[in-house]
């Protein structure tokens, strides 16, 4: 089993969300790197630290996890939203994406600054400068010690 971090914006989708609805599809994405590892990498069962972004505190608030095989993502076919990709069809899709499922929030949120004051993380992907991924792997090591903080 592998594990990840997914970002969402808690005003967009937060984990109280995920947890009132047990399971959403992670749709929506527009970054190629961050569709390979939906595509290529993730696996049923993997765990998810559920991450909250671009809010006044960015934290890792909860655990999901994968909970279905990759498919297209449907947003890529509807015109009427942003998201809409009119070079992609349903018998070629560019967007690919997982289903995830609440596991639990965390005791309280670990957030970004701690994460990176940490000696054990200054390597993670999440602390690296320039790093905007809204998924992306997580070490078991790395994993372990935020799992330590709660």
């Amino acid at each position: 089993m592998a594990n990840w971090l997914m970002k969402s914006e808690p005003d967009v989708y937060s984990i109280d969300d995920l947890e009132r609805d047990g399971r959403e599809m992670w749709d929506s994405i527009r970054n190629y790197q961050a569709r390979n590892m939906m595509r290529d990498d993730m696996r049923i069962g993997d765990e998810v630290f559920f991450y909250h972004s671009n809010c006044k505190e960015p934290a890792v608030v909860g655990i999901s996890r994968v909970c279905s095989e990759p498919y297209p993502d449907p947003i890529q076919f509807d015109a009427e939203s942003k998201y809409f990709d009119p070079k992609s069809t349903p018998e070629n899709p560019r967007w690919i994406l997982v289903d995830v499922e609440f596991v639990r929030k965390l005791d309280r949120p670990i957030t970004l600054a701690e994460i990176k004051a940490h000696p054990g993380l200054d390597d993670m992907i999440l602390t690296r400068r320039g790093n905007r991924l809204s998924i992306m792997p997580v070490d078991k090591a790395h994993w372990d010690i935020i799992l330590s903080m709660e």
